[in-house]
């Protein structure tokens, strides 16, 4: 068997790992590289291998940095099953095709500035027709079923906690008389998480392929800390301007909803209009509701009583581009949540130029920023920012609150390591920074004897 790290080894973007064994190319993840523009555009458009040649790719969960570059693949030949959860195909719909659509728009702005400057124009990474396309090769299974996938190879999901519909992939490997088990763990939850399950421990594994993102960081709060977003919330309403949330349109939009709403019922926030601005988090809050497998408790119940934990009063949820455009000219304190987390695409573009130099204003960060991203300049309060092209002042005020966040801790990713069952003479560390995925590589070091090592971008290892 081999494995080869062809994205997120050494950042935490562009999840891609290939698995070769007894003859055939199983794809775990195929996420898009998210950063500087032209890296990447090239390391997006170019893979480590030939798309014609997988036999089948296995998804861990929807976010685009997992999934995002699926529509490329089919588009460059590749023509196997997509393997998923039921709730992850169904984020993948919206998407892929949202994806698309933020590629071609930003293709077009572009464009335009190519032109003006005499340079050739570019080209899409895909459109919504591939987006579609590459939907008809998707198989779904549910969580704790095993499914034949390749010779010698039977799949099975089990829960990550991380978002909706994420999973642990659970790779049963025959080779000849040889019986191995090998886990890709996905992005890993906190667990006790508003609305989801927490992850579930895995057993007699041998070879894991684990995330590092907080490999060397603590969060500073537990999860369910609203009592923080509360006084945030209080303090930034009382200036009688807006606060501006950039968050994931999947999971992180829905937390929040989920949050205020209680803050709201239970009168501790000020009954402001609070807007949801993004079409892909509208639609995949209705997404959410279909799916009650991947909910905790206290969320099922809540379905199975015939009251929505997505939708109160004074929420909004903002489609058009003419609603959306009308939030400029809000007049007094409101609460605008709207994608993309990092900052680096869709409609929080536009609020944050309108809204970053007021220092009346709020900008509340309430989960990870990749380096490079505009998020990441204006978490690290950077004076002067570029939104769009144009360079803005920074002085809105800025706050962080990391009990928001979908992956585990170092504490939290240890708890998982020790809870999962097996030899684990073969761990390989990936999405992380250089420094995290060190200091994971540590702190495992000194706690269990096997090989530990920190994957590298293109290299390849033999089992």
């Amino acid at each position: 068997m081999k494995i080869t790290f062809c994205g997120a080894a050494g950042t935490t973007t562009g999840s891609q790992h290939l698995i070769e064994v007894n003859g055939s190319k199983i794809l775990l993840d195929c996420g898009l590289y998210q950063g500087r523009r032209e890296e990447s555009n090239r390391r997006n458009r170019e893979f480590q291998f030939d798309p014609a040649e997988l036999d089948a790719v296995v998804l861990s969960h929807a976010h685009i940095d997992h999934s995002g570059n699926l529509p490329n693949l089919t588009k460059q030949g590749f023509q196997g099953s997509v393997y998923s959860t039921f709730a992850t195909r169904d984020l993948c719909q919206i998407m892929l095709s949202d994806s698309a659509r933020i590629q071609q728009q930003e293709t077009q702005w572009l464009n335009k500035r190519l032109k003006k400057k005499g340079l050739a124009p570019v080209e899409a990474l895909y459109s919504e027709h591939d987006a579609e396309a590459c939907l008809r090769q998707f198989v779904n299974i549910g969580y704790d079923r095993s499914i034949p996938i390749a010779d010698g190879v039977t799949l099975q999901f089990i829960d990550a906690g991380h978002i909706l519909g994420s999973a642990q992939i659970v790779l049963d490997i025959k080779q000849g008389n040889k019986k191995e088990r090998l886990l890709f763990s996905g992005d890993i939850g906190r667990g006790d998480n508003e609305l989801l399950r927490d992850p579930v421990a895995a057993d007699d594994v041998d070879h894991l392929i684990m995330e590092s993102t907080y490999g060397n960081r603590e969060h500073e709060l537990p999860t369910q800390a609203n009592h923080m977003i509360r006084d945030i919330l209080n303090r930034a309403l009382e200036k009688k301007g807006k606060v501006i949330i950039p968050a994931f349109a999947v999971e992180r939009t829905q937390q929040l909803i989920y949050v205020l709403h209680e803050l709201t019922e239970n009168k501790e926030i000020p009954e402001v209009p609070i807007y949801v601005d993004s079409p892909l988090a509208v639609n995949a809050t209705e997404i959410f509701r279909i799916h009650p497998e991947c909910f905790n408790e206290e969320v099922y119940d809540f379905l199975f009583e015939k009251r929505n934990p997505f939708g109160f009063e004074n929420l909004t949820m903002v489609r058009k581009v003419s609603e959306s455009k009308k939030l400029n000219d809000v007049d007094g304190p409101a609460i605008i949540i709207s994608a993309s987390g990092m900052c680096e695409a869709g409609r929080i573009l536009h609020h944050l130029r309108n809204s970053i130099e007021d220092e009346k204003n709020t900008i509340l960060f309430v989960g990870y920023c990749a380096q490079n991203t505009l998020g990441s300049k204006i978490r690290n309060r950077q004076k002067k920012v570029n939104i769009l092209g144009d360079s803005y002042n920074l002085r809105a005020k800025v706050e962080m609150l990391d009990s928001f966040s979908g992956h585990a801790d170092c504490s939290e990713l240890v708890d998982y390591f020790d809870a999962m069952g097996g030899a684990k003479k073969n761990i390989f560390l990936v999405h992380g920074e250089p420094e995290q995925s060190a200091g994971m590589q540590k702190v495992l070091s000194e706690r269990h004897e096997a090989r530990i090592e920190v994957a590298e971008w293109k290299k390849s290892v033999s089992l």
